[in-house]
Order: structure tokens, then sequence, then C-alpha cells
């Protein structure tokens, strides 16, 4: 229900700036909010069926399949049928050593999930748990589709309110100057004063709205994630491994910043924690986490979230917690041997090779060259013991 105020008050504010502005250059302020309204439908609609692979283009995602990463696609496989989903989401690795995460797509049935190859490295097996379910309870949520209508409706805002501002300024303050003197010249000028602070305060306040219902999307989805996988601190652990990260994430969109486990935008290497921030402050999440005594259920959250941020009730909706068990947490999985640590990171950097197209070259001493694909040579040197090796036909 907050998050449905929330994004309420971002269709009211949509529509007072369309208003305002039809009023300012139409006189008609009901032809104003009908542009706006169209603008926004054309917009949603245009997201509804392409933004989650527009997403996926600007971030540079690229799809596998389950030989590509075995070890990321049977967790994804895990989670999916830990949270009921009934279609397995596509699964995406992004190119990047920042630690991070997101989901995207307008429902269950059309989700993918996408994860830096950072994050791959770095995560253990209980991490990479953690995260994934984080990213499956956003699209069992609906948070997908939710928060790609609230990117819309801002987009919305700050496209009319650019252009509006920008018309008046530049023709003189709009249709003041056509109109006549008197009683009505004031109330023009009363009418596109308004206009201007609105349509400069507007993106501000959606923004900031929009960034609000990203912060409980993110402790619903935390509390879901501990139920998931049953084992609370394999998230909090992933948190405290990407908070402390100062790798700033390249391919990050300020617009679909909220869609990622955690900030990807860094601040004197560390990510913003206020009221601009698009995600709750990361200790305080990793505090709720690992106050949950009584289990991994919902109800063990909620009292854990309400212990830890001093609110007096949960986050979580009354509905979900009718009806729910109590579910013990299990027991941590068996610490990684070192050689397990070095065969994740090898089996990531093999496939980033292998999706830019590189080629492997097998050096008697045990050396792997990577050929780069506009390598038109047909012998290569080996770095280390200066063996040169011929280069095997290409297909």
């Amino acid at each position: 229900m907050k998050s449905m105020v929330l994004v309420a008050a971002l269709g009211l504010l949509l529509l007072a700036v369309g208003y305002m502005l039809g009023l300012a250059f139409m006189d008609n302020g009901i032809a104003g909010l009908i542009i706006a309204l169209v603008i926004w439908f054309f917009m949603n609609l245009f997201a509804y069926f392409q933004g989650g692979s527009m997403v996926l283009a600007i971030s540079g995602a690229r799809k596998i399949g389950p030989d590509d990463h075995p070890r990321l696609w049977n967790v994804v496989e895990e989670m999916k049928i830990a949270s009921g989903l009934e279609k397995m989401p596509d699964v995406y690795i992004i190119d990047d050593p920042a630690l991070n995460a997101f989901a995207t797509g307008r429902d269950p049935q059309h989700a993918a999930v996408a994860v830096t190859s950072g994050l791959l490295q770095k995560m253990n097996r209980d991490e990479l748990q953690g995260v994934v379910a984080h990213e499956i309870s956003h699209i069992k949520n609906r948070d997908v589709l939710l928060m790609t209508l609230c990117s819309v409706t801002l987009g919305a805002i700050v496209l009319l309110a650019w252009y509006g501002t920008r018309i008046m300024i530049f023709s003189g303050a709009g249709r003041g100057g056509r109109r006549g003197g008197g009683g009505g010249g004031y109330a023009v000028l009363i009418i596109m004063i308004v206009a201007i602070v609105l349509a400069i305060l507007a993106p501000i306040l959606a923004q900031l709205i929009y960034y609000a219902v990203s912060r409980k999307r993110e402790y619903l989805a935390d509390a879901s994630g501990a139920l998931y996988t049953r084992y609370p601190e394999g998230l909090a652990s992933a948190l405290e491994k990407i908070s402390g990260s100062t790798i700033e994430l390249k391919s990050a969109n300020q617009a679909f910043a909220p869609m990622y486990t955690a900030n990807p935008f860094r601040k004197n290497g560390r990510a913003a924690e206020d009221l601009t921030s698009t995600h709750p402050p990361t200790s305080e999440r990793i505090r709720i986490l690992r106050s949950m005594a009584g289990g991994a259920s919902l109800a063990a959250y909620n009292m854990a979230y309400g212990q830890v941020t001093k609110a007096g009730k949960g986050i979580v909706p009354g509905s979900a917690l009718v009806g729910g068990q109590t579910i013990a947490a299990r027991e941590a999985a068996a610490p990684e041997p070192q050689p397990e640590r070095i065969e994740r990171v090898r089996e990531t950097s093999d496939l980033m090779w292998k999706m830019s197209n590189y080629g492997q070259v097998n050096c008697q001493c045990g050396t792997k060259i990577r050929v780069p694909p506009n390598y038109k040579a047909n012998t290569i040197r080996c770095p280390h013991c200066g063996t040169v090796n011929s280069m095997p036909p290409k297909n």
C-alpha cells in the first residue's frame, strides 16, 4: 500500500506538470493534461514490451546457457524452484569487475537475471545464492514491472519539465506577451511563475519519490531472498562484500540504478546512502539480516526490521504474514577450499574471453595464451617460455 501511495503521488505530479504547462501555453490545462497522458502512455507501451531488452542492451549483458557457466545457472535454477516461479528466467552476465546484479522484465514469464563477472569471481555459493534470491524476489514480487512504470513516469515528468522550461525561457515567457494588460496580465504572470517553479521542482520531487519506492522494495526483496535460501547470512555476507568494493559499475545508468542489488554508483569509493540514494543503507540491511533470530521466515525478517530501524513495526505486508510458517535457517555450507576459489575465478574469466570471441592457444609449458579475434598471424609466441606456437585453424 505504501508503494502504491508513492506511485500514485508520481502520477499526480505528472498530471500537475501537464496541466500547468497546458494552462501556460494553450490557456487550456485539460489539453496539457491529455498531452502528458499521451506521452506517458506511449513511453509505458515501449517500456512494457521493450524495457527489459533495453536495460540489458545498455548494461552490455550477454545471455548464457547452462553449459556456459554451470554454477550460476544451477543457482538461478535453485532459486527459481524455491520461489515457485513457473518459468526459468533468462540468465545474463555483464563483463565488469564491479560486484552487482539486477533483474528485469515485464512479468515472471518474460524475466531475466543479470550478474557481473566481478560478482561471480568474488562470491562463494552461499553469497551468490543470496544475491540471486534477492533478484528472483524482485521478479516474484513483480517489482521489475513496478519500477519500470515508476521510471517511465519519472522520465515523462523530466521530459515535460525540460521542454516546458526551455520553451518558456526562450519564447519570452510563453503566451504572456500576447495577452493584454490589467488583471488578465497579472493572472498570466502568476500562472507562468507557478508553471516554471513546478517544472523545476517536479523532476526533483519525482526522483525522490522514485527512490523511496525503490528503497521499500529492497527491504521486501531481502526478506524474500532470506526465505528462499533459508540462510540470511548468505545475502548479508554478499552485501558486505559489495559495499566494501570501491569499483563503480561502468555500464550503470542513473535511470536503472534502483534495479541493482546495491547502489552501483560510488561517492569517494562508497555507495551513496542518503535521501538521494536508490537503496536503503547497506549497513542497515546487513544488520537486519543478521538479527533474524527467529529463523528465515518473513515474520523473522519483519521482527528484525522493527528492532534495527526502531520503526516499531515491520515492513512486510500483513497479508504476506498470514499463515506463514516458522522456517529454521539452514547451516552454512562447508568452507570453500582454495582450489575451488581459483577455479571459480578461472571459470568466469574463461567465459568472458570466449564471449569476447578470443581464441586460445595452449602452450607446452601450460600457459593458456589468449588471442584477440583480430589477430592475423599464423604463429604466436608464449610470453612465459618463448615457444612459438602455431595458430589453430579458424572455423
